[in-house]
């Protein structure tokens, strides 16, 4: 239970500093950990990750951050595409689930470590417009 406990507390720490709703901890934690199966660790991810999110979108809503409309239409929309990507994960071994996994992961970090290189390049984050951010706005 002190596993199960400290991955909890883990995945919402990141998921609140970094809003990626924990999976990433979640996940490989209760793989590695646990010895879930990678489709019994993404259920169970996707199950913790209600109170979570819900928490973490009051607080970020307190301040302002949340788009409420592009929230509510990509939850929306996403629900249909978990039903389809539950299907697909259900019909892969665990090997291959597990394998593309970690090559999203690898992909999603890629992504973020060329932004974090591009914005210290041009001194400073982008916003949608291709405009440089300034953390005051």
């Amino acid at each position: 239970m002190i596993a199960v406990v400290a991955i909890g507390v883990l995945g919402g720490l990141v998921a609140g500093l970094m809003g990626v709703g924990g999976g990433i901890i979640f996940v490989p934690g209760l793989v590695i950990i646990l010895g879930l199966t990678q489709q019994q660790a993404e259920a169970t991810s996707l199950l913790a990750i209600v109170p979570v999110a819900i928490a973490g979108a009051i607080s970020h809503d307190r301040d302002g951050d949340v788009r409420r409309r592009d929230g509510t239409v990509i939850g929306l929309t996403a629900a249909g595409g978990v039903l389809a990507g539950v299907v697909v994960a259900n019909s892969l071994s665990g090997q291959t689930l597990r394998d593309a996994f970690a090559v999203l992961l690898v992909v999603v970090a890629a992504q973020l470590a060329r932004d974090a290189l591009r914005e210290r390049r041009s001194g400073g984050p982008r916003t949608d417009s291709g405009s440089v951010r300034h953390e005051s706005q």
